[in-house]
């Protein structure tokens, strides 16, 4: 992808969610959470990968999809409008499940860590972290 088509993209992801957020009243979109803007060279499509919170992952995944889709022709006017492009993309939503299975992974490890014996301790190490500690070099 060119810088061009990053930075469209970038700004097509940031007004799609605002968008989303603050003018769609679809409830079945409003747990939404768009992870990645794939713009054409040609700007002639856009697929937005979007994933789903967990809280609403009992949801169907279909619905959720059927809302985007109906949504669609209004976002792409509306964010035509903001962004100033000769060409607005048309949007294709996907679903995109890696905010689903990071979290599931993280559950998992958790549950090794507390069952384990040998466990590592993920609060401990996480608080060296944020306090800059550990940084890989033996003292």
């Amino acid at each position: 992808m060119s810088r061009r088509t990053e930075k469209i993209a970038s700004q097509l992801r940031g007004e799609l969610a605002r968008l989303l957020l603050e003018e769609v009243s679809d409830p079945r979109v409003r747990m939404v959470t768009l992870t990645r803007v794939d713009v054409a060279p040609d700007l002639s499509n856009a697929r937005v990968h979007y994933s789903v919170l967990e809280s609403a992952q009992t949801g169907d995944v279909a619905d959720i999809d059927a809302g985007l889709q109906s949504a669609a022709p209004f976002l792409r006017r509306r964010a035509a409008g903001a962004l100033q492009l000769r060409r607005m993309p048309e949007l294709r939503f996907r679903y995109d499940p890696s905010l689903a299975l990071g979290t599931q992974t993280l559950a998992a490890i958790r549950d090794l860590g507390v069952a384990g014996t040998g466990g590592a301790d993920l609060e401990g190490e996480r608080d060296v972290l944020e306090r800059g500690e550990g940084d890989g070099e033996e003292t």
